[in-house]
C-alpha cells in the first residue's frame, strides 16, 4: 500500500485529508507540525508528503529542505492558504513538486496525488532488491533463485519493512502499531509468530536473515558474500 504523510496543524483538515486518502486506497498518517513529520519520515518509509507551510515548531519550508537533504525523489506537495508567487517560488526552489491552495477540493487533491505518484514511478516500481532476492510490493511476492514465494499480506509487509531499513531494530510494539493498529487487542506474541513463518520461508536465503534482538525486537541483516 502506498504511504502518505500528511503534515498539517489544523486537526480537522488533517483528518479530512487522511480520510479521503484512506478511502481511496492509500495508507495516510498524521503529523501536526514539521518537526514531527520529519521524525516520522526518518523512521518510516513514505511515498509522498502533503504539507502545510505555516505550522508550529517547524514550518513546511524547513520540512521540505530537510526531507530533500535525506531523499531527493520522494514527492512533496504543499497544501496551504499562502497564495502568492514568492511563497510558491520559495517552495519550488526548495524542491517541492506541487502546490495546492486552500480551501482544497478533495477530488483535485486525489488527482494531484495520483499524478505525483505516477511521475515518480512509485506505483509501477514498488520493489526492493537484496542480492538475488526481489520483493514485489504490489503482488506481495518474493522472487528468489529457488522460485517465487507469495506471502500473506502481513508477513510480506513486515518483511518489506525490515528489509527497507536493513540493520535497523524494530520493536515488537512498533511492528504491532504499524501493521495491526495502536488500538488492536492482538498480543505482541503475534509478531513473533509472523517472524517465525517468514524465517521458515526464507531459511535457505543467502541474501538476508531476520535477527532477534533480545528484549527489543527484530532487524534484517544482509548476509556478506
Amino acid at each position: 500500500m502506498i504511504r502518505v504523510l500528511v503534515a498539517e496543524d489544523d486537526i480537522k483538515l488533517n483528518k479530512l485529508v487522511r480520510t479521503v486518502l484512506q478511502q481511496n486506497g492509500y495508507d495516510a498518517n498524521m503529523a501536526l507540525n514539521g518537526q514531527s513529520a520529519l521524525e516520522m519520515f526518518k523512521e518510516e518509509h513514505y511515498d509522498l508528503i502533503v504539507s502545510d507551510i505555516m505550522m508550529p515548531i517547524m514550518d513546511g519550508y524547513a520540512l521540505a529542505e530537510n526531507v530533500r537533504a535525506l531523499n531527493a525523489n520522494v514527492p512533496i506537495m504543499f497544501m496551504t492558504a499562502v497564495d502568492d508567487f514568492d511563497a510558491k517560488k520559495k517552495g519550488f526552489l526548495l524542491g517541492i513538486d506541487d502546490y495546492m491552495v486552500k480551501p482544497i477540493d478533495t477530488n483535485e487533491l486525489l488527482l494531484r496525488v495520483g499524478a505525483l505518484l505516477r511521475r515518480s514511478q512509485i506505483v509501477s516500481e514498488r520493489k526492493i532488491v537484496i542480492g538475488n532476492t526481489s520483493l514485489i510490493y504490489d503482488s506481495l511476492t518474493a522472487i528468489t533463485p529457488e522460485g517465487e514465494i507469495e506471502l500473506p499480506q502481513k508477513e510480506f509487509y513486515i518483511l518489506y519493512k525490515l528489509l527497507s531499513f536493513a540493520g535497523k531494530i524494530f520493536t515488537r510494539s512498533q511492528l504491532m502499531e504499524e501493521f495491526w493498529g495502536a488500538d488492536s487487542d492482538t498480543a505482541e506474541r503475534t509478531v513473533d509468530v509472523h517472524i517465525t513463518r517468514i524465517r521458515e520461508k526464507f531459511k535457505n536465503s543467502s541474501d538476508f536473515e531476520i535477527v532477534t534482538i533480545r528484549g527489543l525486537g527484530y532487524k534484517a541483516v544482509k548476509k556478506q558474500k
